[in-house]
């Protein structure tokens, strides 16, 4: 049962995403309209220390209205490397500039209206080259045991998917 997207139409436009309204043929043969938002990749980082400590983001997402935690990430520039853009995204966003970094895990958020594929880096090691060049992009930064992170989802306190599923990988892959 494969829906099938015959064409594509853009309807607006940006340096951050496009909105294109899809025909799509249903498996009975029938047609609907979809509107598809295409984006960039995104690519998300962290560092868990000697300690089994996370280092982690807390910040306030406005679309929302909700704080939680997260890993620095963003936008894969055209032509990015995606781990570059990784690393390049957590010393912006937190000042640590991570060591070699190994793939976590990667999802689609939301794979029924976008085509944004988030990749989710982590690493073993990091530098602290200064404060943040993006401070602005959370209230703090800290080391979080990552054995509170099973809680911490748990009572709401990393809201975006992507975030706790990297965030739930890291805590098997540590500790089990």
């Amino acid at each position: 049962m494969q829906w099938m997207n015959l064409s594509e139409q853009n309807v607006y436009q940006n340096r951050w995403f496009r909105v294109n309204l899809a025909d799509v043929e249903l498996p009975d043969g029938s047609h609907l309209d979809h509107f598809v938002i295409r984006l960039r990749p995104v690519a998300a980082a962290t560092v868990v220390n000697e300690a089994d400590e996370v280092l982690l983001l807390w910040r306030h997402r406005f679309i929302t209205d909700s704080w939680g935690w997260e890993l620095a990430a963003g936008v894969v520039d055209d032509g990015e490397d995606i781990a570059a853009a990784a690393a390049r995204e957590m010393e912006e966003e937190t000042g640590w500039r991570p060591g070699p970094l190994r793939p976590l895990l990667t999802v689609e958020p939301a794979n029924g209206l976008t085509d944004a594929r988030h990749h989710l880096y982590w690493a073993e090691e990091a530098r602290y080259t200064g404060p943040p060049q993006d401070a602005f992009e959370s209230s703090r930064r800290e080391w979080i045991p990552l054995k509170l992170v099973p809680d911490m989802i748990a009572r709401g306190e990393v809201p975006a998917a992507n975030m706790a599923a990297a965030l739930l990988m890291l805590h098997h892959l540590r500790l089990g």
